[in-house]
C-alpha cells in the first residue's frame, strides 16, 4: 500500500516579501505550512540579511523554478563607507578602515566598469561548495581558501541616493550569478575606499516585484479568513517570457501522456516567429489550464514537463 501524501494540492506561485533576518529556507517552510501543500521551493536565495523579493513555489508550480533561475533580477543596497569587513555586510569581523569617503559623481563613474559582462569573484562568506563544503563555513573557520571568478552580467547599474557622506545608495539590474556584496566590494576597491553594504533589497525577480508582493502577516491573515488562494499566483506566471500554444482536449491528452503532437505550419510560423535566444520552450494551454511545457522541434511539440491542474 503506498503511502498516503501529507498536505494539500496547493499549486501555485508566492511572491513574497521577505523579512530581515529571515533566511530563505525558514520562509518557504513557513509558506509551505500556511498553506499546508505538499511541496514548495523557492527562486533565488536571499540572504538572512535582506528583504525583498522571494518567489516562491508551490505543488506544480516546482517545475517551473528552472526558468526563474534564469530571470532578471533589481537589487537596491546601500554601502556604508569607512568600515570593510570579512562577510562585506554589517555583521563580519572589521579587516579596514579608512576616512575616504567617495563622492556620489566618483562613484557613478566608477560604477560604469562594473555594466556588462565582467568577471566577478564570489564573497568568501557564500554558499558555494569548496572540496564538498560550503565557503560560508570555512570562512568562519579560517581556513584559507580562493574562490574562481566567473562571468556574470549587469545589466544596469545607478546611484540612486546618497543621503550623507557615509552612505550611498545603488541600483542594479543582474543577471543570474550576480553578488550585490561583491560588487559593493569592488567598488571599494576601485575608489580606494572601505565599505560594506549595510542594507539589501531585492525589487525584482522577473514578473515578480514588489507591486505583486504580500508579506507573511497578510498571508496569515488571509489563511485564517479561508481566503488562502488569493495570495497565490498562477503557476503560468514563471512563463511570461515563453510563447504559448492553444491545444485541443485530445492534443492535451497526448502531451500528459508524454507523447508529442504534430503541429500545422500556421502555428510552427507563429512559435518562431515569437521564440528569442534560440530557446525552442514552448509552454501548451488548454484554455486558462497550463498543460505542458516542451520543445519545438521538425514541426512537432514533445513535452519535457507535464502539469497536473485542473
Amino acid at each position: 500500500m503506498s503511502r498516503r501524501k501529507r498536505g494539500l494540492p496547493v499549486h501555485g506561485w508566492v511572491c513574497l516579501d521577505k523579512p530581515l533576518e529571515m533566511g530563505s529556507t525558514e520562509a518557504v517552510t513557513r509558506v509551505r505550512r500556511l498553506f499546508d501543500a505538499r511541496k514548495a521551493g523557492h527562486a533565488g536565495t536571499l540572504d538572512p540579511l535582506a528583504t525583498g523579493i522571494l518567489p516562491i513555489a508551490l505543488g506544480e508550480a516546482t517545475k517551473t523554478v528552472p526558468f526563474m533561475m534564469e530571470a532578471q533580477k533589481v537589487y537596491r543596497f546601500s554601502i556604508e563607507w569607512g568600515v570593510s569587513t570579512d562577510s562585506v555586510d554589517r555583521e563580519g569581523e572589521i579587516i579596514g578602515q579608512s576616512g575616504v569617503r567617495p563622492s556620489p559623481e566618483a562613484a557613478a563613474g566608477a560604477l560604469k566598469a562594473f555594466v556588462g559582462e565582467i568577471d566577478q569573484v564570489p564573497p568568501q562568506f557564500s554558499a558555494i561548495r569548496v572540496d564538498g563544503r560550503r565557503a560560508y563555513d570555512l570562512a568562519r573557520e579560517g581556513a584559507a581558501f580562493d574562490l574562481p571568478s566567473r562571468k556574470v552580467m549587469i545589466h544596469e547599474a545607478a546611484v540612486t541616493a546618497a543621503p550623507d557622506a557615509d552612505h550611498l545608495e545603488v541600483t542594479i539590474r543582474t543577471g543570474k550569478g550576480v553578488y550585490v556584496r561583491s560588487l559593493a566590494r569592488d567598488l571599494a576597491a576601485a575608489l580606494g575606499a572601505d565599505g560594506h553594504v549595510c542594507a539589501l533589497r531585492r525589487e525584482r525577480v522577473g514578473p515578480f516585484s514588489t507591486e505583486n508582493a504580500v508579506t507573511l502577516d497578510f498571508l496569515t491573515d488571509l489563511v485564517h479568513r479561508d481566503a488562502a488562494s488569493e495570495g497565490l499566483l498562477p503557476v503560468s506566471t514563471a512563463l511570461d517570457d515563453i510563447p504559448e500554444l492553444a491545444v485541443t482536449e485530445q492534443d492535451a491528452f497526448s502531451l500528459r501522456q508524454g507523447r508529442p503532437i504534430v503541429l500545422i505550419p500556421r502555428q510552427v510560423d507563429m512559435l518562431l516567429s515569437r521564440l528569442r535566444d534560440g530557446s525552442r520552450t514552448v509552454s501548451a494551454f488548454q484554455g486558462q489550464t497550463l498543460v505542458a511545457l516542451g520543445q519545438l522541434r521538425a514541426g512537432r511539440l514533445e513535452p519535457d514537463r507535464v502539469f497536473n491542474l485542473s
